[in-house]
């Protein structure tokens, strides 16, 4: 058996257009067009990547884009007082300031200061609470992507399914595996400290899979047929492509597990582009949410 590889990056795409088909719809009717804010701080090559990317599909799917691209060494301060001006900007209904941040600056004092409301990329306590309520909230990004993906790969419906998430961060593993229990899965939250890890998994109808190491998931720790959900976004040496070359690799030993699997995600091409295929759907649902009008209908 060879797994199904399950292309986030098609997926992404007809989220896309859905968005800009939402977008189009709150413009003709009410005169009135998303707009998502972005702050970048420093020059981090992978981080200037993603909001370049973020920027790209924002702006193709009809929505404003604000773009804030401010030094390394800009004080604390002075990106608090940004995020707070945005805060009050009418026109911004979503802010995402790109992780992470440099280190004289605390990323926590920032997410707080966001919005909630705006907090397009879920972080903030008060949207975190809401989801493990399981009230109406914008929830995290790439936990809504690692489901959606789920539900893509087994037909649309989770119900009675056993998960397990490996991981407990409030990125992803928190919100992924609240999300997976509103879909009525039985969750088991692991980590890499947790006893017969390969045991668990082994029952697992879904895993997935974001605990920052580069293949540390194998193959002989899967069901047979079980979805597998790698959001793991690693870089490693790659001498046999030049001397201080790199790769990118899951948490998953991909080429191993396809062949146990029957679904699985790509790395990369799987996760990545659903985080920011949700993060416009959150603009979207923000921007609706903010004047009291009723919510398309997109993923």
């Amino acid at each position: 058996m060879t797994a199904t590889i399950i292309d986030g990056k098609s997926r992404a795409a007809a989220l896309d257009e859905k968005v800009a088909a939402a977008v189009a719809g709150l413009k003709s009717a009410h005169g009135m067009v998303p707009g998502l804010a972005v702050v970048l701080v420093g020059d981090d090559p992978a981080s200037d990547i993603y909001v370049s990317n973020k920027v790209k599909r924002t702006e193709a799917a009809g929505m404003r884009s604000i773009e804030h691209r401010l030094p390394g060494d800009t004080a604390e301060d002075d990106l608090i007082a940004l995020v707070e001006a945005l805060n009050a900007d009418p026109e911004v209904d979503g802010i995402l300031v790109q992780m992470p941040l440099p280190k004289h600056i605390d990323s926590d004092r920032v997410v707080m200061t966001i919005d909630p409301a705006k907090d397009v990329d879920g972080l903030h306590p008060m949207n975190a609470g809401l989801l493990v309520l399981g009230r109406s909230a914008l929830v995290a990004c790439t936990p809504q992507g690692c489901v959606d993906l789920a539900k893509q790969a087994r037909g649309g419906d989770l119900t009675g399914l056993d998960a397990v998430v490996i991981g407990r961060s409030i990125l992803v593993g928190k919100p992924v595996s609240l999300l997976l229990q509103n879909e009525n899965c039985t969750v088991t939250m692991a980590h890499s400290r947790t006893k017969d890890l390969a045991g668990l998994c082994s029952r697992a109808d879904i895993v997935v899979a974001a605990v920052g190491r580069p293949g540390y998931v194998k193959a002989d720790w899967l069901k047979a047929g079980a979805t597998v959900i790698d959001v793991g976004i690693n870089r490693i040496p790659a001498p046999e492509r030049g001397e201080g070359k790199t790769r990118i690799v899951g948490d998953v030993d991909t080429e191993a597990a396809k062949q146990v699997a029957g679904a699985i995600t790509p790395v990369p091409g799987g996760v990545g582009p659903m985080t920011i295929g949700f993060l416009l759907v959150n603009t979207v649902m923000a921007a609706c949410r903010r004047r009291g009008l009723p919510e398309p209908t997109i993923a």
